[in-house]
């Protein structure tokens, strides 16, 4: 897929086979201590079964067998009201951060996320991580707030920012 960003990458569905990629990917988000409160990466079978079992995407650089990048939508809730509200896990590996991939990544998630029916996307990012805000915000996030103190790391308190963002075609 081209687009305007730098990347150009293929965008896939996420498959049970790419899990090995994508569980490195995820570690390495994990050891930056500023991606996720989870401390390790879960089984196959875990992730698989938090996450919405659409909206599941891989970004490949073309005719290379490695993964760029990847996102998955999780429900927020079990509850039928929320069936349209979804959360938004992204990452990007290492190498390939800053080149457009996570741009390509979210808006391929956003357009997923719209032709399943979701009508609200989240996103709880740490301060620090201003990167992802601005990714985000590019993609049509709003900032709705800070959650402060919600959990712990190593002793110390983390706030969490909260995005969202509203369908222009789901839910008008």
């Amino acid at each position: 897929m081209t687009t305007d960003d730098a990347a150009t990458v293929d965008l896939e569905p996420l498959q049970p086979a790419d899990w090995g990629s994508v569980s490195a990917i995820y570690r390495e988000g994990i050891e930056t201590g500023n991606a996720t409160f989870e401390t390790d990466v879960p089984s196959w079978e875990a992730w698989s079964a938090a996450h919405l079992s659409t909206c599941r995407i891989v970004a490949r650089a073309p005719g290379a067998p490695g993964i760029l990048g990847w996102g998955a939508l999780s429900p927020v809730s079990g509850r039928c009201i929320y069936a349209g509200v979804a959360e938004v896990s992204l990452y990007v590996a290492a190498a390939a951060r800053g080149k457009g991939v996570g741009r390509q990544l979210l808006r391929a998630l956003v357009a997923a996320s719209e032709r399943e029916g979701i009508w609200s996307l989240q996103a709880g990012i740490f301060p620090e991580n201003t990167a992802s805000i601005a990714l985000h915000a590019a993609c049509g996030f709003r900032h709705v707030g800070v959650r402060e103190r919600v959990g712990q790391m190593d002793g110390q308190w983390r706030d969490v920012v909260l995005l969202e963002r509203r369908s222009d075609v789901v839910g008008v």
